[in-house]
């Protein structure tokens, strides 16, 4: 657990961000706000290889894929006061993982998200368990080959655990961070039956 763990509110001297970089941090004070902000970034490709760029490197360079957003609204969370929470999504091998950060409003999850996929984006706080908030995505979520391939949700994990050098403001990949998202404990959404039952009835 690092110094920070316990503080409710991050400063821009313990995320270690310039000055013009927790400004635009600042302005993001709801989780819509935040959505729309990451809605205008371009969609990181990855042409020139595998990237998992921290909050400041999504700053500079204006493009992201789901963890890289999931990192830059879970510090825009904390900034404002709330807990910089992240849910792993796994899937089948075929597929790529999904990574949202959360928010709670009322007693229920929200969850603010970026993909290259349809449909995978935000969600409004109206599930009342991280269960029924990783359900919603279950259709949407689809392979090269339209098949539904997602099986697994993750624990919250509060990102006051990871020291801000490994997914703020690191200018290499954040992979310790990436790497930690992995192990989470994970719980699964559906049955073997009904996986096999999903997968040959999209084939």
């Amino acid at each position: 657990m690092t110094k920070l763990a316990r503080r409710r509110f991050a400063r821009r001297e313990d995320l270690g961000l310039q000055r013009g970089d927790f400004a635009i941090l600042a302005r993001l004070h709801t989780p819509q706000r935040i959505q729309r902000f990451l809605d205008r970034v371009a969609v990181n490709h990855e042409i020139g290889g595998e990237t998992t760029l921290s909050v400041q490197q999504v700053l500079l360079q204006r493009r992201a894929h789901c963890i890289e957003a999931a990192f830059v609204a879970a510090c825009a969370l904390w900034v404002h006061g709330e807990r910089p929470l992240v849910m792993y999504l796994d899937c089948d091998p075929c597929d790529c993982p999904h990574v949202v950060a959360l928010f709670r409003a009322n007693g229920c999850w929200g969850a603010i998200s970026k993909s290259r996929g349809e449909g995978l984006s935000y969600r409004d706080p109206v599930y009342r368990s991280l269960r029924e908030l990783a359900m919603s995505w279950f259709h949407e979520y689809l392979d090269e080959r339209a098949r539904r391939t997602l099986r697994e949700y993750s624990v919250a994990f509060d990102m006051r655990d990871l020291a801000p050098e490994l997914w703020v403001t690191s200018t290499s990949a954040c992979d310790e961070a990436q790497d930690r998202l992995g192990r989470l404990r994970r719980f699964p959404l559906i049955t073997r039956r009904s996986e096999k039952t999903v997968m040959s009835s999209l084939r």
